[in-house]
This record gives structure tokens, C-alpha cells and sequence, in this order.
């Protein structure tokens, strides 16, 4: 018997303990990937993968050393094939050596759950999603399990794109449905629970803008804090930023996207979310302070103009108006030197549009507006459809205004948030209901 026979003889009988061994091996570099930021400054962020490369490719040897069909027992084939996947798929770009060990595990025994989700985890970094639902799927026909669960979550959220609302709202409140169910089989699993924060947030903007929603999606996020292999994920800050950024808490948003890029240097969505709401906010700040750069007289001229009568139109008359579950309230015009930061129950201001904001997605409308009190305030608008909007010169009226100060370093301004552009008055006319368009989200990054 040759050297090499005696060999393959002693590997077939220590076969256990090599696969108990590369089990073990293949747990500690996902150990290693997942609390990188666990044992490493953020200093090293941009060295990250490399480090997980070359450890992979380590272990990679050590899987390629052994051949499958001659040296495993067909027992066991399906098994190691799915090791073997696994250890090629911990790379956060595709590998198509990984589709091809999945893929035959599968074959070989199609009740192994965790080679149909890691095959589907392949599919989704190679962007093919169809066959990455399928494999989730294919999963689920086995075993509920938390990681086909959250996917599918994510997927059914992706598929959607531009369907009416009456089409997606259905398939939202089941992505909702996944993700909680996905958090139920272990609530410890923060990535779970950045599913489910991402799943409300896509709730609150394209099925109903109701604040319960966003406190939940906040709650969900500050559960996943909890958990260290989703704290050093990028997506968890970046998408938690978008929640900030859209509930106007800029200063916090912004330290979001900014950890985020720290995480992934290489990742350019929060690179360029940071740098549109910081142009956002200097040009807040700059318009607010100089008043849309408008000339004195012209100023003067615009606001001697107003016509409190016909501009203020209803909210002027005395009559009574609904405001959400607040009825019969009476309207007083009161100036925008006299609000005062939070709600303004029972008020009502009007001015002229002295300039307004170019927002890339639109989302929200953004104006300046001042009164005779010569003080000028962003009006930030959700939900107004492309296209519409106020232009420079025309009078606003404002309900009920909620005010909001922002500071944070470079920018400093007041605005007032309107979530439902149809409670305004623009040169005395209620603003129609085919201007209202559901503001729609579509930069939560888990499909990369």
C-alpha cells in the first residue's frame, strides 16, 4: 500500500473529527467577520474584508484539500457540501464556487435548511432575486426558521417597486408579518430585529404615516442595538440615519450615516445620504438667514400685499375644522414670531414664499416662508406630489404649526413640519387632493 492510500485510509477513519474540526473552524471565522468591530478599532474598517479574505482562504485550502467524491461518504456529502459553501459565502461579494456547492447539497439532500438559505444569501449578493425567494422558499417547505423568514421579508419589500398603493400595501403588512415572526423564533437575533425596524419604516411611509409605526421602527432598531453582531453592521445605522432623517432629527441622522461609513468605507450609500442632508441643511440654514436673498423693497412690497381676508380664506372665517382625532377647532392667525417650539394647537400663520429647496428625491418639499413679523421659517412638506409645490411670492397658510429648532454645527434654522399638504392654503386655495401623493421610500439598503 503506497503513501498516499495510507493517507486517504487514516483521513476516511478521522473523518468525525475533521468535520468536527472544520465545523468549529468555519463557526470562529464567521465569529470573526461578525464581531470584527468586537476586537478591532473602526480604524480598520477598510482592512475588514481583506482580513476575512485571507482567513477564508485558509480554510478554503483545507476544504479544497479533501476531495468529495473519493475521500466522503455519501452520508456525508451533502453536509460537507454545505460547509464547504458556507465557507466560500462569507465573503460579502458573490462567489460562484459557493452556488455550486449549495447547489449540489441540495440535490443531495433537499431537507438541509441551511444549504437552501445560504444558496438564497448567494442569489441575493448576485442580485438575483427570484431565485433567491425560491430558495428561501424551498427552506420554509422544511422548517420555519428565522433567516428564511427575514429574507423573504426583505424580498417581498424589493418587489414592490412602483406598484400602486392599493397593490403594495398587502405585501408590506406581510413583510411586517415575516419580520415579527422571524424576531419571535429568536428574539435575541438582532439582525432580526433590523429587519423588522427596516419592514415598519417602509410601513409608515407607503401604507399610513401613523407616528405608533415609526415608534415601533425605532423600538426595533434599539433592540438590534442590543445585539453585537448587528451593531457592527453598516445597514443598522445607515437605515436607522433614514428613520432620523425623515422624523427631522438631523443631527442624529447625520452621526448615523457618519458611523456607517466609518463601518464600510467602501459602501456609497451613506456617503451620499450624508452629503445630500448636509447640502439639505446649509441650504436651510443659508435661505433661512438670508431670506431667499430677496431685495428689502421687494420684501416689503410682498408682505404689505397679504390679504389676511382672502388668503386666510377658512381658517380666517371662524369657522370650525377637524385636525386628525382634535374636532370643532377655531383658528387664530397669530405671526411666526409668536409660535412657539412644539404644537401650536388652535393657530394658524401666513406668509410669503421667499425661495424654496432642490431636493434630488423631492421628499420633503422644502420653502421658506415669512410674515410681517419679518422672521423667516423652512415649511417642509411630505406627501406633495412631483411637480407641485409653492413658488416664490405666493401665501401660504399654515394650520396648527409644529415648530422645530435645529442646531448641530454648521447649520442652525426653525421649520415647521406638514405631513399632509391638503391642510394648506396657498393664495387662499385648499391645496387638492390629486396634489397629495404618498411619500415613498426606497433607500433601505439590505439588497445591496
Amino acid at each position: 500500500m503506497s503513501a498516499d492510500t495510507e493517507d486517504q485510509v487514516q483521513l476516511l477513519e478521522n473523518l468525525p473529527e475533521i468535520m468536527e474540526k472544520l465545523t468549529e473552524e468555519l463557526k470562529e471565522l464567521y465569529k470573526y467577520r461578525d464581531l470584527f468591530f468586537e476586537n478591532h478599532p473602526l480604524d480598520m474598517a477598510y482592512k475588514k474584508n481583506k482580513c476575512v479574505e485571507e482567513k477564508k482562504e485558509l480554510l478554503v485550502e483545507k476544504f479544497e484539500a479533501i476531495d468529495v467524491e473519493t475521500q466522503i461518504p455519501f452520508s456525508l456529502r451533502a453536509e460537507f457540501l454545505y460547509m464547504k459553501g458556507r465557507c466560500y459565502n462569507v465573503s460579502p461579494t458573490y462567489d460562484p464556487r459557493a452556488t455550486q456547492c449549495l447547489s449540489k447539497a441540495i440535490k443531495l439532500n433537499p431537507h438541509l435548511v441551511a444549504a437552501w438559505n445560504e444558496l438564497g444569501e448567494c442569489y441575493l449578493k448576485n442580485l438575483n432575486v427570484k431565485e433567491a425567494k425560491a430558495s428561501f422558499e424551498g427552506a420554509l417547505k422544511h422548517e420555519r426558521n428565522r433567516l428564511s423568514l427575514r429574507c423573504l421579508s426583505i424580498i417581498l419589500r424589493h418587489e414592490i417597486g412602483d406598484m400602486k398603493r392599493s397593490e403594495s400595501t398587502p405585501i408590506i403588512l406581510k413583510s411586517v408579518d415575516l419580520a415579527k415572526e422571524a424576531v419571535a423564533q429568536d428574539i435575541k437575533d438582532g439582525i432580526s430585529w433590523t429587519v423588522l425596524g427596516n419592514a415598519y419604516l417602509c410601513q409608515f411611509f407607503m401604507v399610513a404615516q401613523d407616528p405608533c409605526t415609526l415608534k415601533l421602527c425605532m423600538s426595533a432598531y434599539k433592540q438590534a442595538w442590543t445585539d453585537p453582531v448587528a451593531k457592527g453592521q453598516p445597514d443598522l445605522f445607515y437605515n436607522k440615519g433614514v428613520a432620523l432623517k425623515y422624523e427631522e432629527c438631523y443631527g442624529e441622522a447625520l452621526q448615523m450615516f457618519e458611523h456607517a461609513c466609518r463601518l464600510d468605507p467602501a459602501w456609497v450609500p451613506p456617503r451620499v445620504e450624508r452629503s445630500a442632508l448636509a447640502s439639505f441643511l446649509a441650504a436651510a440654514t443659508a435661505l433661512v438667514r438670508t431670506r431667499g436673498k430677496l431685495k428689502a423693497k421687494r420684501l416689503a412690497n410682498m408682505i404689505q400685499s397679504i390679504d389676511k381676508k382672502t388668503m386666510l380664506g377658512d381658517y380666517g372665517s371662524g369657522a370650525f375644522h377637524n385636525f386628525g382625532p382634535r374636532r370643532d377647532v377655531v383658528l387664530e392667525h397669530v405671526r411666526i414670531d409668536q409660535l412657539q417650539e412644539g404644537p401650536n394647537e388652535g393657530k394658524v400663520i401666513l406668509g410669503r414664499v421667499v425661495g424654496s429647496i432642490h431636493n434630488e428625491n423631492a421628499v420633503p418639499f422644502t420653502f421658506a416662508l415669512i410674515d410681517e413679523s419679518m422672521q423667516c421659517v423652512c415649511v417642509t412638506v411630505y406627501n406633495w406630489a412631483d411637480g407641485r409645490g409653492a413658488l416664490i411670492g405666493d401665501a401660504v397658510a399654515v394650520p396648527e404649526p409644529g415648530l422645530a429648532a435645529h442646531r448641530h454645527q454648521h447649520f442652525e434654522f426653525k421649520s415647521i413640519r406638514v405631513n399632509n399638504p391638503m391642510f394648506l392654503l396657498v393664495n387662499g386655495k385648499r391645496v387638492g387632493r390629486h396634489q397629495f401623493a404618498s411619500t415613498r421610500v426606497t433607500s433601505t439598503y439590505e439588497i445591496h
